[in-house]
């Protein structure tokens, strides 16, 4: 199971946050689902100037182990909100065998069938990191799709 436990701490305030991870551990053994405190991670957001990390969350007894980015849906996610196009390096590892199968002239259709995994590498988290991403990360993944179709 994946869960996601999103709180806001404002102004110094972290009880409401505190009170929402409190909250889906009460959720879930209500439910019969165990939280694994082991593999639970947090990334704090924050864009102060003086950004000082709150106390560890604890989770089952357990801390909570605080990371700077994770994936997400096939993106990586950082503390600063950076969608990073990372699929790119995906993409060009499977547009290899595309150059490969053109090189050997293999029908058509196993061609297409290939690229159009590699668009969906492409193009599957778009929705989510596009409105973010910068000109260059737009001009990168214009020229991998590119390459891709020729």
């Amino acid at each position: 199971m994946f869960a996601k436990c999103i709180g806001l701490i404002s102004g110094g305030d972290e009880s409401a946050y505190r009170w929402e991870s409190d909250h889906l551990v009460t959720w879930c053994s209500l439910n019969n689902l165990e939280l694994n405190a082991l593999k639970t991670v947090e990334m704090v957001v924050d864009f102060r100037k003086n950004a000082a990390l709150p106390s560890p969350l604890p989770l089952c007894d357990s801390p909570v182990t605080t990371l700077d980015s994770f994936h997400f849906l096939g993106s990586i996610i950082t503390q600063d909100l950076k969608w990073e196009l990372n699929m790119t390096k995906k993409a060009q590892q499977r547009m290899f065998f595309l150059r490969q199968l053109k090189k050997f002239n293999l029908p058509k259709t196993m061609m297409v069938h290939l690229y159009t995994a590699i668009e969906s590498i492409l193009c599957s988290p778009i929705t989510v990191w596009y409105a973010a991403a910068t000109a260059k990360d737009k001009d990168r993944l214009q020229r991998d799709i590119r390459s891709a179709e020729r």
